[in-house]
């Protein structure tokens, strides 16, 4: 058994409108793709470049072509563990990563949950769905929009500024939706405990990133009435013994992993430290959510809204309604 390098190619994807955040906007998301045989057996993996990281598509491609030499003669489950060691995290490994993995399970005859040891099949959980960083009036109506369409749990993106009149047109405009918020490191400079509370106020349930990566001791001593969930600041498993005495949980994005084998370390390890799941996602498509959508039996919120993001998806992509993700239907026997 020995794996062969297929195809490694950068994809430009359309966003619907505009994907606002904190750092910027973005009207299309650049990935690569990573395409494998194992003794004819395909895999595939995608990955979203990390710009906050220095990431670019085209780096991420070179990246899996140079690493590649390295990996013949090996199976698909020796690579896996080669490429932990050859390459660092992010988009580039989490493709290969990813692509390995799906190789793997389909030269077993197993699904991709069963191979990474999880209890069950995951099935439909309810995910979040974007609101973009905007004026209030604009993000109250792009989450009735959304409330319109279904979707029942927000993550809206803050930036420090008038955070709190952007939730509070937005709990106008969907009064039954359940709110998470995402500051995305911009609250260093304000009372957190304050804000915290005036959010709680207002339904939200849970802040992401409140502070800048290497500022997480700003958090100590805050005992808020919602919890502070770490994204920026939890890349990899060795992060979370770091990071965990100032966070509640930690958001795994397979991208900041550099895939899913790291990606169920990160889960062990929260686990172990007593830390709430989220499992998230950067801007992608249905190829990127499938590896990410085995660890939602473990999650306590789900984001995988990557795909419904964008303009449109790839063939038989998952399933976004009644405010949930579903896998995508199967495939008909011919």
């Amino acid at each position: 058994m020995a794996i062969q390098l297929k195809s490694a190619r950068v994809e430009r994807w359309p966003v619907a409108g505009a994907f606002v955040i904190s750092r910027g906007a973005r009207e299309h998301v650049d990935v690569v793709v990573a395409e494998i045989d194992d003794d004819g057996a395909p895999g595939r993996g995608e990955g979203t470049p990390i710009d906050y990281l220095g990431e670019d598509a085209t780096g991420c491609r070179d990246a899996i072509l140079r690493v590649m030499p390295h990996l013949a003669g090996m199976s698909a489950e020796g690579a896996r563990g080669a490429i932990q060691e050859l390459m660092g995290p992010g988009a580039a490994r989490n493709a290969l990563d990813c692509a390995l993995w799906d190789a793997e399970a389909r030269r077993r005859g197993v699904p991709l949950w069963r191979l990474a040891g999880c209890d069950g099949a995951p099935a439909a959980r309810i995910t979040a769905f974007t609101i973009s960083l905007a004026a209030p009036d604009r993000m109250a109506a792009d989450a009735a929009a959304a409330a319109e369409k279904g979707f029942c749990l927000f993550k809206l993106k803050l930036t420090g500024t008038g955070d709190r009149e952007r939730v509070a047109a937005v709990r106008g405009a969907a009064p039954d939706a359940r709110l998470i918020v995402d500051a995305n490191e911009s609250w260093g400079q304000i009372d957190l405990l304050a804000e915290a509370e005036a959010l709680a106020e207002l339904g939200v349930e849970m802040i992401e990133q409140p502070v800048p990566v290497g500022a997480d001791a700003l958090l100590d001593g805050v005992y808020a009435p919602i919890p502070f969930i770490a994204d920026e600041s939890c890349q990899t498993a060795a992060d979370v013994a770091r990071i965990g005495a100032f966070y509640d949980g930690v958001n795994i994005k397979l991208d900041k992993a550099g895939g899913l084998t790291e990606a169920l370390r990160i889960a062990d390890a929260a686990d172990a430290a007593g830390l709430a799941i989220m499992v998230g996602c950067m801007l992608s498509t249905s190829l990127a959510i499938a590896p990410a959508f085995v660890l939602t039996q473990r999650a306590r919120w789900v984001d995988l809204d990557g795909p419904a993001l964008l303009a449109r998806d790839r063939e038989n992509g998952f399933r976004f309604g009644g405010g949930e993700v579903a896998p995508p239907d199967p495939k008909p026997n011919p």
